[in-house]
């Protein structure tokens, strides 16, 4: 009896030391897609009718990957890291044009004020067709910003298509030193201020703050009309800093990961200077990411009116994560949430009036849907929110011609001078 016990005891030890741990068949089953790969990355490599790099392969292996996650995640080689810094640093060498790819169609998103692609004439929404005689349909958005971008001046043709137009369009424009002026302001009348932001830079906080105190010194500030129109957004800390400019207390924005214990807020630090002038907000479907977060937070605070249209509906954000071998990844980690806990992501910020007023438009007349929104990129992050001059105040022939010009600008000049200090009504 005592032996028969001794022997089934051996047996169980040998089936249990000889039985996989849970770990370890939990490895397997991670590593088991690894395996996959690098067989497959072997075929390609001694079977591919031409000759590859196992450098190249694995490089293009990383940009599919990353870009199957969303439009806004991507893998940068060397030179796209040091473009991608060189960028958010406010100079950068090229045409200064924002675009994507949807549904394997090159779209300009947004061209950047007074770039050498501004001048040109490109706009919102328009279909980048080729890049120097080189069809965009199968190309990936990396490639067409290596194509595009290139030495000061030299020249890119572009074949570009219009809204409305029928015939595509050659473009050559010459490639420039893009140096961008984040910040651009102009007296409409008497104590009433245009602030333009074109983006969000490294700069743009304490350039805006220098402009506000240079008109400062000699005027009192009686209205803002601030520009976020096609403005694509740039550095989530700037916009939180440009909203604490005129947000005197509370919450900016905050951003979620995964997790839920990843929150961060974005508190206004509570010395805003100009959180009692009048604000009239211009934004359209050119404004986007770090746009949208100033003009929710605004929106949320009752403390600017916005007028315009929809904007554009980005509400995630990205991190650059450098490599050790000088690449990196531009990888969606969070979304951002307005003060009031929504999430815009493929939304938008709406105005709280709507200018130009046109009627609503169809969500299936494709024919009529040519502004591209962050809803329209092949797959975007679905939003899991529940909820929804001179002294004696004559014009300067600028500040007439931008009137005159500029529908939307002469209405928020109208809009803003009829608003009440806040102070006034506290």
């Amino acid at each position: 009896m005592r032996k028969t016990l001794w022997m089934i005891t051996i047996v169980c030890l040998f089936v249990i030391s000889a039985s996989p741990q849970k770990s370890e068949a939990v490895d397997g089953d991670r590593f088991q897609p690894l395996r996959r790969f690098s067989q497959v990355l072997d075929l390609v490599e001694h079977n591919y009718v031409e000759d590859i790099s196992r450098k190249e392969l694995v490089d293009d292996a990383l940009k599919g990957m990353l870009e199957q996650l969303d439009p806004h995640s991507t893998f940068l080689s060397k030179e796209d890291f040091t473009e991608m810094q060189e960028a958010t640093s406010g100079e950068f060498s090229g045409i200064g044009i924002e675009i994507s790819l949807e549904k394997g169609r090159l779209t300009v998103i947004s061209p950047i004020e007074d770039t050498p692609a501004y001048k040109a004439g490109l706009k919102s929404g328009d279909l980048i067709l080729e890049i120097d005689g080189t069809p965009t349909q199968s190309i990936s958005l990396m490639e067409a910003v290596s194509k595009i971008r290139g030495k000061r001046g030299t020249d890119v043709v572009l074949t570009i298509l219009h809204k409305g137009d029928n015939k595509p369009l050659k473009v050559t424009i010459t490639r420039g030193s893009i140096q961008i002026q984040s910040v651009k302001s102009q007296e409409l009348e008497k104590g009433y201020l245009y602030l333009r932001l074109t983006r969000f830079s490294e700069n743009t906080t304490s350039d805006m703050h220098k402009a506000l105190a240079e008109y400062k010194k000699s005027n009192k500030i009686k209205g803002i009309v601030f520009d976020l129109r096609n403005n694509p957004g740039g550095l989530l800390t700037q916009a939180a800093s440009v909203a604490d400019t005129f947000i005197d207390k509370g919450l900016l924005v905050y951003i979620e990961g995964r997790n839920k214990d990843s929150r961060k807020d974005f508190m206004a630090e509570g010395d805003a200077q100009y959180a009692d002038v009048p604000m009239v907000t211009l934004i359209n479907s050119g404004s986007a990411s770090a746009s949208e977060i100033v003009a929710g937070a605004l929106k949320d605070h009752n403390r600017s009116l916005l007028l315009g249209e929809r904007s554009f509906g980005k509400g995630s954000v990205q991190t650059i994560i450098p490599m050790a071998d000088g690449s990196g990844i531009k990888l969606t980690t969070a979304r951002y949430y307005t003060p009031s806990g929504r999430s815009i992501q493929a939304e938008g910020i709406d105005p709280d009036i709507v200018y130009p007023f046109v009627p609503p438009v169809k969500e299936d007349d494709e024919n009529d849907r040519f502004i591209i929104r962050e809803q329209d990129l092949t797959r975007h992050l679905e939003n899991t929110d529940e909820t929804e001059s001179a002294k004696k105040g004559v014009q300067t022939d600028k500040a007439v011609k931008m009137l005159e010009k500029d529908n939307q600008l002469r209405l928020g000049l109208q809009l803003v001078k009829q608003l009440p200090r806040l102070k006034e009504i506290q």
